[in-house]
């Protein structure tokens, strides 16, 4: 007992003392990050023709979202829900050129825009279709926020459907089986929904889009049936006094996971996140803004659409297969 107490003092003083002559130990060189030089050498010359299929979306001079290349008359791809209102597109070489919106698909949350002032061929994307060579811990890479050069990660978990999410108050209210004097609302979190469209503690709600409520449960049932993005009227009594309030509903996420830790320090998140057909995750270091642009493989490939960053280390993509039904049948009505 007594060596083995001596023999983990020795190692433990032997490691603080290469820690203290080599203050630099525990710090990964800058080039073999996964954003650094020798990453970017490892993809040779596919790291510019990547680079070259890659846009920016701006509104108003601000990034809103990435988008792909895919047809050669200039067809972006992008995330429906990001890119909307968007102004010009600019490439990673710095072109600005005006684009308008061509198609939209509600069900996979893509947009389809088109460079509107030029006449040239441009390089478009080429496809990997073949979701079983697309596995956990295979490479992945894609543009960084300003296109100045590539970001990487992995596939981090197998794929799969995301089902639909729904669209909530951010309330909690009171359970209750035959009132008649309304629901009472015992708490609003903040910034959720219910506290942007003024619902307050202590009020009750009388009446949910038209249809008077005695349960809490018949609340749910309404509520349940909409969309994040979906307005909700509610005729609500405080201080006795009957008031009419508009809600938008908002994401269950975005209410109810708002103290958890990891989200906390993810930064802004996309606001569509779920009821896709099918889904690659991966842990590239994305911002919201850089949702809508291409994800390959280290050949150049791609393999799907970014759609959704969750939080600092998770974002879905619509692999190839979701994504070129969709796109072959807009490119088939276009001229």
């Amino acid at each position: 007992m007594n060596f083995l107490k001596w023999s983990c003092f020795l190692v433990f003083f032997s490691f603080k003392g290469l820690l203290a002559t080599s203050p630099d130990f525990d710090v990964l060189d800058t080039s073999h990050r996964i954003n650094g030089s020798l990453m970017n050498e490892a993809t040779g010359k596919k790291r510019a023709e990547v680079l070259d299929l890659l846009w920016g979306l701006y509104r108003n001079d601000k990034l809103i979202s990435h988008g792909i290349m895919v047809n050669p008359k200039g067809y972006l791809l992008s995330k429906a829900s990001s890119s909307m209102g968007a102004r010009y597109a600019m490439s990673y070489s710095g072109k600005y050129l005006p684009i308008r919106i061509r198609k939209r698909d509600e069900k996979t949350d893509l947009a389809l825009w088109q460079i509107t002032d030029s006449s040239k061929l441009w390089p478009f994307a080429e496809w990997h279709n073949d979701l079983n060579k697309t596995k956990i811990g295979n490479w992945a890479i894609s543009g960084n926020k300003d296109l100045s050069g590539l970001t990487f990660g992995v596939i981090s978990a197998k794929s799969r459907s995301i089902g639909r999410e729904g669209g909530v108050m951010g309330v909690i209210l009171e359970e209750s089986n035959s009132s008649t004097k309304g629901i009472k609302v015992l708490e609003v979190l903040p910034h959720a929904a219910g506290d942007r469209g003024g619902l307050k503690v202590m009020d009750r709600i009388i009446r949910v889009d038209g249809r008077t409520v005695r349960t809490t449960e018949q609340i749910y049932e309404i509520v349940k049936k909409k969309d994040p993005g979906d307005l909700l009227t509610l005729s609500i009594q405080r201080r006795k006094k009957e008031s009419l309030l508009r809600i938008t509903l908002g994401h269950r996420e975005v209410a109810f996971d708002m103290f958890n830790r990891n989200l906390l320090m993810s930064g802004p998140v996309s606001k569509r996140k779920d009821n896709f057909p099918m889904i690659l995750q991966h842990d590239l270091p994305l911002f919201k803004e850089m949702m809508g642009g291409g994800i390959f493989d280290l050949n150049g490939y791609c393999i799907g659409i970014n759609i959704a960053r969750i939080d600092r280390v998770t974002s879905y993509a619509l692999p190839t297969p979701v994504v070129l039904p969709v796109l072959n049948q807009w490119i088939k009505e276009l001229p």
